[in-house]
């Protein structure tokens, strides 16, 4: 699996990569999500630089002894642990989180190996306080 440089545009798309991939399948509507929110800008790539990150994880899947297609998860723990380990900027860790849930979330359901790259990301960046946050526009107060 190659490298990229720490909080790097690159490192990032990867991580995003894996979200649209965790399944095993790269579907329309997680494209079409990612485009919506133009994913490729908030990551500081040409939408050309994005597809190929995308195209260079799935070449690098391919080579690796230890990743399944189609399986609840395409990485083993500690490659993963390595992709996460390349974002230390929490803004950046933040962005990208976003960014995943976008992803997971455009067809509608939120498999298992999903879950895995979004729970995995909130935990090695330590934002389960920041999944707990609600907007202020959605948060009501009740008095009884």
């Amino acid at each position: 699996m190659r490298t990229y440089p720490h909080n790097s545009p690159q490192a990032a798309a990867r991580i995003v990569a894996l979200a649209m991939l965790a399944d095993g399948k790269l579907c329309v509507e997680e494209i079409l999500a990612l485009d919506s929110v133009q994913a490729h800008e908030q990551l500081g790539l040409s939408a050309h630089q994005l597809d190929a990150v995308v195209t260079a994880f799935c070449e690098d899947l391919r080579g690796s002894p230890h990743s399944g297609w189609g399986e609840a998860g395409l990485v083993d723990p500690r490659t993963m642990a390595g992709m996460m380990a390349e974002i230390d900027d929490p803004a950046l860790q933040r962005q990208v989180l976003r960014l995943c849930i976008s992803v997971a979330e455009a067809d509608g359901l939120v498999g298992e190996s999903e879950s895995l790259v979004l729970g995995a990301a909130v935990e090695y960046w330590g934002l389960q306080r920041e999944m707990l946050r609600q907007e202020p526009s959605v948060r009501t107060v009740q008095r009884v």
